[in-house]
C-alpha cells in the first residue's frame, strides 16, 4: 500500500510541484502587496498543487511508450506498468478538474483558468505538439512553467498588470537555461528516444552558448523589473542582482569547462536561482 501511495506521489512530480508553487505564491504575494486573504492562500496553493500534480499525471500517461526508451523515466510508475494507464488517466483528470474548481471557489474564474490554460500548454503544446518535432520545444512550451505567477496575480486581483508579465518573462527566460542543462546530462538518453533536444541536434557546445545567451536575457529582464515596478527596491535589487551574478559565472564556466561537474552545478543552481529569486520577491513585497 506504501509503495502505491508513493507511486501516485511520483506521478505528481512533486520537485516540479514545489517551484511552481513557490513562483505562484511570489506572484500572489506582490499582487496583495503582503498576505492576501486566507481563501486565496488556499486556492492558489491548494487548487496549483491540483493542477500542477494533475498535469504531471497526465504528462506520465501521455508519455508512458516514450519514457521506456529512457533509462532515467523507463522505471516510472505508468511506463513500468505498477500504476495502470486507466487509473493514472483518471487521477491526473480528476486531480486537474479538482484544482479548476478550487481556484475558481477560492479566487476567481480568470485565475482558475489561467491555471487550466496552463495545464492545456503544458500537454497538447509541449507535450504532443512540440516536444518530438522541434528544437524548440522547451523554449515555446516555456510559457505553460510560466504561468503559475499569473494565476496567483489574477487570483488576488482579477486582472494581469505588467509586474505579472515580467515574473512570466522571467521564469519564460530561466525555462532554457534550466532544462538544456538537464539535457546536456542525459543526452544520450534523448538521443535514445529520438527527442529532437538542442544538444542531440546541434550538439554540446551551441547548448553551452545558448544557455549562456538566455541567461544574459533573463539577468536583463530580472534588472528592468526593478525599474518597472514601485513595489520592488535596494532589497530586491541586491539580492537579485547577486543570484544573477552567480548564474552568469555558472553559465560561463559552463561554455569553458567540458566536466559534467559543471553542468550538474548549472542545473542545481538553476533551480536553486528561482527559488531564491521568487523568495526575495515576496519579502520585498510585505516590506
Amino acid at each position: 500500500m506504501i509503495d502505491i501511495i508513493k507511486d501516485y506521489i511520483t506521478l505528481t512530480k512533486p520537485t516540479i510541484m514545489l517551484l511552481l508553487l513557490i513562483t505562484a505564491a511570489g506572484g500572489m504575494v506582490m499582487a496583495a502587496e503582503g498576505a492576501p486573504g486566507w481563501n486565496i492562500i488556499a486556492a492558489v496553493l491548494i487548487g496549483g498543487a491540483f493542477a500542477s500534480g494533475g498535469a504531471s499525471a497526465l504528462n506520465h500517461y501521455l508519455e508512458r511508450d516514450s519514457d521506456l526508451l529512457m533509462k532515467r523515466t523507463a522505471n516510472r510508475p505508468v511506463s513500468s506498468r505498477r500504476i495502470p494507464i486507466r487509473n493514472a488517466c483518471i487521477f491526473g483528470i480528476s486531480l486537474t478538474i479538482c484544482s479548476f474548481a478550487i481556484i475558481w471557489i477560492g479566487s476567481n474564474l480568470f485565475a482558475a483558468s489561467l491555471a487550466m490554460l496552463g495545464s492545456v500548454l503544458y500537454l497538447l503544446l509541449y507535450t504532443k505538439l512540440l516536444k518530438r518535432s522541434t528544437i524548440q520545444n522547451i523554449v515555446i512550451g516555456g510559457a505553460a512553467g510560466a504561468m503559475p505567477p499569473l494565476v496567483g496575480w489574477a487570483a488576488v486581483t482579477g486582472n494581469l498588470t505588467l509586474s505579472a508579465y515580467y515574473l512570466f518573462l522571467i521564469i519564460f527566460f530561466w525555462t532554457p537555461p534550466h532544462f538544456w542543462a538537464l539535457s546536456l546530462l542525459i543526452k544520450k538518453d534523448y538521443a535514445e528516444a529520438n527527442i529532437p533536444m538542442l544538444p542531440v541536434i546541434y550538439g554540446e557546445a551551441v547548448t553551452r552558448k545558448s544557455i549562456l545567451l538566455y541567461t544574459i536575457v533573463l539577468v536583463t529582464i530580472t534588472s528592468l523589473f526593478t525599474m518597472a515596478s514601485e513595489q520592488l527596491g535596494l532589497f530586491y535589487l541586491i539580492g537579485s542582482g547577486l543570484l544573477g551574478i552567480l548564474f552568469l559565472v555558472s553559465a560561463i564556466r559552463l561554455v569553458i569547462s567540458k566536466t559534467h561537474r559543471a553542468i550538474l552545478e548549472t542545473y542545481i543552481y538553476s533551480m536553486a536561482y528561482l527559488a531564491i529569486l521568487f523568495s526575495i520577491i515576496m519579502i520585498e513585497s510585505t516590506t
